[in-house]
């Protein structure tokens, strides 16, 4: 299911894109074709790496952008739109190009992960839809494998909807955190939509309807009994609720000739709880139950239940994945980068008193560097059709240490930069979010550097640039002091 296909969410925009489009219009402007760049200034969490998520969605918009009549009616009642430009929009379509990353690329700050050459309205009016998707989800997908990575081969699972700002962050926040390596779900439009694996056995409310504890176990083993698993932290966990669950595993259960699949915990001290639940569980031949544990996890939670030796075999996690509330802002930008003239694109560059807010400027190309192990080395920035020949030692720039000389040896470079929409049509096929959750795994497993992936002063992934594409950005930096 497309979000396309239940909503037109072209409308999904900031006001000033339309009253800098209608001055375009004014302006004869709107032909001329011009370059933005999304990119982010600074990991999640002072990670050491982030996860690009939400392309999907993006392509999805921009493919059905359009205007309805009420929309039009509605720009008309502002009283702040000429005529002219009302009816340019109800004509309007995107016609430009789009270049990204693949959907599930780990990547890092301050490189260009998606390109828009468009002409100049179509290229101004997409921004903030575009930013809102991907900041959302891949902040969440970042989320998502830290707290994988702390999970240590346990599942974790999104339990997170009702915590989450709105229906919407739900929904593609569970997509987002699936990518990032989680199970599955409980939120059900999210599988739906998706085919992402949903799970979800009893709430709080439904041991407390009965009369007592055993008794609700014991309904929900009779009307579940392939796959029951018990909330046993109601009343009392180790006097009360392990106890009726073992209970029901032999009473109920076991003469059906079914196991009792698992016992979840959502309060109290995990850590102490569950190695006490476990060996009650072992000593009743119950080896095969799972324990599941939920309520107000993240990697640090779960790192420490883990470090204190928590016999837990999968997580829960709510509010701090699907808000990752430690570092709830991503902070994708859209800059633009290059304008065209005479039928070549001129660079721009934003300056600031800010060094880290100076931007890339131009057409570009990015590169991953990898050495002779496979292993990511370096990004690589260069002008857009710069030839690379990786074949002798390379010579590069270090932006931060542009006097020493510094090459690339043995090593192989990949665009990450592909066409995702040519002339406003489609090209790239959507992959499934299993082919996206593996493509992440693998990255982690076999190209990125296990330094860059701890949670405590991760190593810092260079984002270096070609001699040519330096001196191109330094030239337009002393023009700009002349200028002054």
């Amino acid at each position: 299911m497309k979000q396309s296909e239940a909503r037109n969410l072209t409308m999904m925009m900031d006001l000033y894109e339309l009253t800098m489009a209608n001055g375009y219009l004014n302006d004869q402007d709107k032909d001329t074709r011009v370059a933005f760049d999304v990119f982010y200034r600074r990991n999640p969490d002072n990670g050491g790496f982030a996860i690009f998520a939400g392309l999907e969605q993006v392509m999805e918009y921009i493919e059905n952008l359009h205007f309805d009549e009420q929309d039009i009616e509605y720009f008309r009642s502002l009283h702040i739109f000429n005529e002219a430009f009302l009816e340019y929009l109800k004509e309007f379509e995107f016609t430009g190009d789009v270049y990204a990353f693949p959907e599930g690329t780990i990547m890092y700050p301050n490189e260009p992960i998606l390109t828009v050459v468009a002409p100049l309205i179509d290229a101004q009016i997409v921004e903030t839809a575009v930013l809102a998707q991907i900041n959302h989800q891949s902040l969440i997908a970042t989320k998502a494998r830290r707290i994988v990575k702390a999970a240590d081969g346990r599942g974790v699972s999104d339990f997170g909807a009702r915590r989450a700002h709105n229906n919407d962050a739900a929904v593609y926040g569970a997509r987002a955190a699936y990518i990032g390596g989680a199970v599955g779900t409980a939120t059900v439009l999210a599988g739906q939509m998706f085919d992402i694996p949903v799970s979800g056995t009893m709430a709080h409310s439904w041991v407390m309807y009965y009369k007592d504890e055993y008794q609700a176990f014991k309904h929900y083993a009779e009307n579940y009994p392939d796959g029951t698993v018990l909330l046993v932290d109601t009343y009392d966990v180790i006097r009360s609720g392990v106890p009726n669950a073992i209970r029901v595993a032999k009473e109920v259960l076991e003469p059906m000739g079914k196991r009792l699949q698992g016992i979840r915990i959502d309060s109290g001290d995990l850590a102490y709880l569950s190695k006490k639940i476990r060996k009650m569980l072992d000593a009743a031949g119950l080896e095969d139950c799972k324990i599941v544990v939920s309520n107000s996890l993240d990697e640090r939670t779960i790192t420490s239940i883990l470090e204190q030796g928590g016999k837990v075999d999968s997580f829960g996690v709510g509010e701090r994945l699907i808000t990752a509330k430690s570092d709830p802002v991503f902070g994708a930008v859209y800059k633009i980068a290059a304008v065209e003239e005479h039928g070549e694109f001129v660079p721009r560059i934003k300056l600031s008193e800010n060094v880290e807010k100076i931007t890339n400027p131009g057409l570009k190309d990015v590169y991953r560097i990898y050495d002779e192990t496979g292993h990511a080395v370096a990004d690589l920035i260069t002008k857009a059709g710069e030839e690379l020949d990786m074949s002798k030692p390379y010579r590069y720039v270090d932006p931060e240490k542009p006097w020493e000389n510094r090459y690339f040896k043995n090593c192989t470079a990949v665009k990450l930069q592909k066409p995702m929409i040519l002339k406003g049509k489609r090209v790239a096929e959507p992959e499934s979010l299993k082919t996206l959750q593996e493509k992440v795994k693998k990255q982690l497993s076999s190209e990125i550097w296990e330094e860059e992936q701890r949670f405590e002063n991760p190593h810092k992934h260079y984002l270096d640039m070609s001699p040519l594409y330096y001196e191109m950005k330094m030239g337009l930096l002393h023009e700009s002091r002349k200028e002054e």
